[in-house]
């Protein structure tokens, strides 16, 4: 079986930080999405140009420990299987460790055997990794920086 595409870091921050940084998506994946990411229950959509289209839905809210969402509709063009993201989940477990706060990505759904997992799993890899960490310890995240660097 494959393994869902993971990736984990540690930041010198609160796990409230943490969370409080993850769930201001517009200021470190992408400064156009649409709706409230914050409130469960709530729709929002990510576009960036006519590259790729997502709607989550935000499913799990656990202040400072976790946060869920799950994509409902997709449109990634470039891709064969153009609605490959319906039906994934994207989850950050929060977590505390030797005074660091330690957040876990996943996106559940992007595995080795779907297309997009080189290039999507590349993406969040510098979206997680570079702009949501810069935003959890700096304050300033770097949204849309991957698709930028793409086009």
């Amino acid at each position: 079986m494959s393994q869902d595409y993971s990736t984990t870091m540690s930041v010198k921050a609160t796990p409230a930080q943490a969370y409080a940084a993850i769930n201001n998506v517009r200021s470190w994946w992408g400064a156009g999405i649409e709706g409230r990411t914050d409130v469960l229950g709530e729709e929002w959509a990510y576009r960036y140009k006519d590259m790729h289209y997502s709607l989550q839905k935000t499913v799990e809210l656990i202040p400072a420990r976790k946060i869920v969402w799950r994509v409902i509709d997709a449109d990634v063009p470039v891709f064969e299987d153009r609605s490959e993201w319906k039906g994934t989940s994207m989850v950050f477990d929060i977590s505390e460790a030797d005074g660091l706060t330690q957040v876990r990505f996943t996106h559940i759904g992007l595995r080795p055997d779907v297309e997009c997992f080189s290039v999507c799993s590349n993406s969040w890899s510098g979206l997680i990794g570079d702009s949501l960490r810069k935003l959890i310890e700096s304050g300033a995240g770097e949204p849309d920086s991957i698709e930028k660097t793409a086009a």
